[in-house]
C-alpha cells in the first residue's frame, strides 16, 4: 500500500540520513544483480552512441580544443558522481536521487526530479530505438524502420519485465563489447600516435597545432564543443539505481563512483586526444563517416565502417534496455511513496512490471509521435527533456549540500564514499552547472530547449507542491 506522510520519506528538516537504506528499498524488488552486472553497468553507462557518434559536432566546432572540452564536463560530471555516490551509498534506493532530493529538500524536489527523469529516459528509449532501427535500415533496405522498433521494444520489454538479473546479463555483455571496441580503438591509435603501427607514421603535434592551432574556432567554438561533450555523459546515474537491486549495494556504488574518474579520462578525453591528434580535426571523413570510423579508415583497418555500426547497433541497443530500467525503477519508487498512480504500483516477482509496461508504452508512442508529427509533437518531447540532465544534475547538488550535514551529525559511518573538498566543490558544481545553462541560452536551438525544460519543470514543481500527500491504496507492498 501507499506510504503515509509519517512513514513516507521526511520531509526537509526531517530526520532522513538515519532512515535505513531508502523508502523503496524493501523486500518487494529482488536483489538480483551481482557486483560484475554493477561494475559492468557502470563501465558501459559511459560509453554510449552519443561518444560514437555525436562527438562529430563537437569537434567540428572546437577542433583539437574538444579534447579540453571534454576533460572540463568530464570534471563536472566527475564531481555530480561523487556526489550521488556519497548519497546512494549512505542510502541506496532504486529512487536514488529522487529519494534523497525528497528527503533532504521536499517532497516536490523529489516529485519534480524523479518524473523529468522519468519523463527524459522514457523519450530517450524513443530516440535510442530509432537510431539503431536506422543502422538497421542501413543494413537490411527493404524492411521499415517501424519493424525493427517494435522488435527491439517487444524484446527488451520482455527483458525488463523478468527477473532483474536478465536486464544485467545484457547489460553485462553489452557494456563487455563496447569496452572491448574502445580499448581496440585507443589502442591503435596510440600505436598510429607513437608511427609503430604498420604503414603509419609519428604525426607529433602537427594535427594539434596545425589546421588554425589548438582553438581553430577561438573561445566560442570551445563552448559549444563544451556543450556538445556535456549531454554526451548522460547514463552514469542508472548505476546508482540499480544497485538498490543488487546483494551489496554500499560496495556496488562505491566501486563505481571510485573507478568514474579513469573510465572518463579514458574513454572520452582518450579516444578524444587520439581522434584530434591522428588526423586532422578537419578532415571531411570526421562530419561524413564519424571519427572513429575516419580515424579507423586512416589507419586502413578493414570494414571500418561497418565494425563501427556493428559497436554504436549495440550501443544503442544497451540505451534502450537501460532506459527501460531506469524509467520503470524511478516510476516504481515515485508511486510507492505516494507520487504516482497507486495502480501502477505492483511489485511481482520482484518486478515492477506495471511500471515497465508503462514506460515502455509511453517509448513507443513517442516512436509513433516521430513517425507521425516528427516536427512538432515528437520535437517538443525532445526539447522538453532537451536539459533535463542538468536539472537532474543540479537537484543531485543542492541534496548533497543539505544531506551531507544531516548525516555528518546523526549518521556519519554511513559517509562510505565522501564527497571532496565539501563543501567548495559542490558549490564548484553548482556553479558549473549554471554556466552550462548560460551557455544554453547563447544558442537559439540550446535555448528553445532550455525553455521547454524549464516550462516543464515549472510544471512539475507546481503540481508536485499542490499535492496533498495522503494515504491511497495500493500504492506499492508495505515497505516500499
Amino acid at each position: 500500500m501507499n506510504r503515509t506522510p509519517s512513514s513516507a520519506a521526511p520531509a526537509h528538516g526531517q530526520t532522513g540520513a538515519g532512515h535505513g537504506a531508502g523508502p523503496d528499498s524493501g523486500p518487494s524488488l529482488s536483489n538480483g544483480l551481482k557486483q560484475r552486472h554493477l561494475s559492468m553497468i557502470a563501465l558501459g553507462g559511459v560509453i554510449g552512441a552519443g561518444l560514437f557518434v555525436g562527438s562529430r559536432e563537437g569537434i567540428a566546432a572546437a577542433g583539437p580544443s574538444i579534447v579540453l572540452a571534454y576533460a572540463v564536463s568530464g570534471a563536472l560530471v566527475m564531481l555530480i558522481m561523487r556526489m550521488l555516490g556519497e548519497m546512494a551509498a549512505a542510502n541506496p534506493a532504486s529512487g536514488s536521487f529522487s529519494v534523497h532530493a525528497e528527503r533532504s529538500i521536499g517532497s516536490w524536489a523529489g516529485f519534480t526530479v524523479g518524473w523529468m527523469f522519468t519523463a527524459l529516459l522514457c523519450v530517450a528509449v524513443a530516440a535510442e530505438a530509432l537510431g539503431a532501427a536506422d543502422v538497421m535500415h542501413q543494413w537490411f533496405p527493404g524492411t521499415e524502420p517501424w519493424m525493427w522498433v517494435l522488435l527491439f521494444m517487444v524484446i527488451f520489454t520482455a527483458t525488463n519485465l523478468t527477473a532483474v538479473s536478465n536486464f544485467g546479463e545484457f547489460e553485462f555483455w553489452f557494456a563487455a563489447l563496447k569496452v572491448a571496441a574502445i580499448g581496440i580503438f585507443l589502442v591503435l591509435g596510440l600505436l598510429a600516435i607513437f608511427g609503430v603501427l604498420p604503414g603509419t607514421h609519428a604525426p607529433g603535434t602537427s594535427h594539434l597545432t596545425g589546421d588554425g592551432g589548438f582553438l581553430p574556432k577561438g573561445v566560442d567554438g570551445l563552448m559549444v564543443g563544451l556543450l556538445a561533450s556535456v549531454f554526451a555523459y548522460g547514463g552514469l546515474e542508472t548505476v546508482t539505481i540499480a544497485a538498490a537491486e543488487s546483494k551489496d549495494p554500499v560496495r556496488g556504488v562505491a566501486s563505481a563512483v571510485r573507478t568514474a574518474m579513469w573510465r572518463i579520462a579514458l574513454f572520452y578525453v582518450g579516444s578524444m586526444a587520439v581522434i584530434v591528434t591522428v588526423i586532422p580535426w578537419s578532415a571531411p571523413s570526421i562530419a561524413k563517416s564519424g571519427p572513429y570510423v575516419a580515424v579507423l579508415d586512416y589507419l586502413k583497418i578493414p570494414a571500418a565502417g561497418q565494425i563501427m555500426n556493428v559497436v554504436i547497433l549495440v550501443a544503442l541497443l544497451s540505451a534502450v534496455n537501460a532506459n527501460i530500467y531506469g524509467a520503470s525503477r524511478m516510476a516504481y519508487s515515485l508511486i510507492s511513496r505516494g507520487q504516482g498512480p497507486a495502480f501502477f504500483g505492483k511489485v511481482s516477482g520482484g518486478v515492477p512490471r506495471r511500471t515497465v509496461l508503462l514506460c515502455s508504452a509511453f517509448g513507443f508512442l513517442a516512436v509513433l509521435f516521430s513517425f507521425w508529427w516528427p516536427t512538432t509533437v515528437f520535437q517538443w518531447l525532445l526539447n522538453m527533456v532537451g536539459a533535463a540532465v542538468l536539472v537532474v544534475w543540479g537537484f543531485i547538488a543542492v541534496a548533497q549540500l543539505r544531506m551531507r550535514r544531516q548525516m555528518e551529525r546523526e549518521a556519519p559511518e554511513k559517509l562510505v564514499v565522501k564527497m571532496w573538498a565539501f563543501p567548495v566543490l559542490t558549490w564548484v558544481a553548482l556553479a558549473g552547472i549554471v554556466a552550462v545553462l548560460l551557455l544554453m541560452l547563447r544558442d537559439e536551438n540550446q535555448r528553445i530547449q532550455l525553455l521547454f525544460t524549464g516550462g516543464f519543470g515549472v510544471v512539475l514543481a507546481v503540481i508536485g507542491l499542490a499535492r496533498k500527500r495522503t494515504p491511497a491504496k495500493g500504492a506499492g507492498p508495505a515497505g516500499q
